[in-house]
C-alpha cells in the first residue's frame, strides 16, 4: 500500500504542475490546497529537492517549482523515492533485492516466477503514468490559488 507521504508528495507535485503560469509555489499554499500538514509537507518537499525532482527560491517571491516536465516523473519515481520497491517480496525486486529468509532456493521457488510478473505489470503501469496523467485526467474541482 502507498504511504501517506508518497501520496502527499504526488499530490504536492500535481499542484505544483498545475498551473504553467505559476511559476512558484509557496509551502503553505500547497499545504492549504491539497489539506496536507505543512510540516509533512515541508519534509516531503526537501525529498523531492534531493531527488532533483523540485527546487526552491528563498525570499519574498521565492517558493518551490518543478525541475523537470510533469510528462517526466513517473508514478514509479515518487514511489520508489518514498516507499522503496514496487515489488510485492524483496528476491524478485530490482532495486532492493534481498534474499528471502524462508527460501532455499530461488530457482525453484514456486511463487518467485508469478511474482516477477506481477511486478513488471505494476512497474509498467506506474512508469507510464506520470504527473501529466493526472493533469490530463478531467475533475469536477481543482481549486486553483487565490
Amino acid at each position: 500500500m502507498m504511504s501517506m507521504k508518497c501520496k502527499y508528495a504526488l499530490k504536492a507535485l500535481v499542484r505544483l504542475a498545475s498551473d504553467p503560469e505559476q511559476e512558484l509555489w509557496h509551502t503553505a499554499d500547497i499545504s492549504r490546497l491539497e489539506n496536507i500538514p505543512k510540516k509533512f509537507l515541508e519534509q516531503i518537499l526537501l525529498d523531492l529537492k534531493h531527488a532533483r525532482i523540485v527546487k526552491s527560491r528563498q525570499g519574498m517571491g521565492g517558493g518551490y517549482y518543478l525541475v523537470k516536465k510533469p510528462k517526466d516523473i513517473s508514478v514509479a519515481d515518487v514511489y520508489r523515492l518514498f516507499d522503496g520497491a514496487i515489488a510485492l517480496v524483496p528476491c524478485v525486486s530490482l532495486n532492493f533485492y534481498e534474499k528471502c529468509d524462508d527460501c532455499k532456493n530461488e530457482t525453484q521457488c514456486l511463487l518467485r516466477n508469478e511474482f516477477i510478473k506481477i511486478r513488471e505489470g505494476a512497474r509498467a503501469v506506474m512508469s507510464k503514468v506520470t504527473i501529466q496523467s493526472f493533469l490530463d485526467t478531467p475533475r469536477k474541482t481543482l481549486k486553483i490559488r487565490k
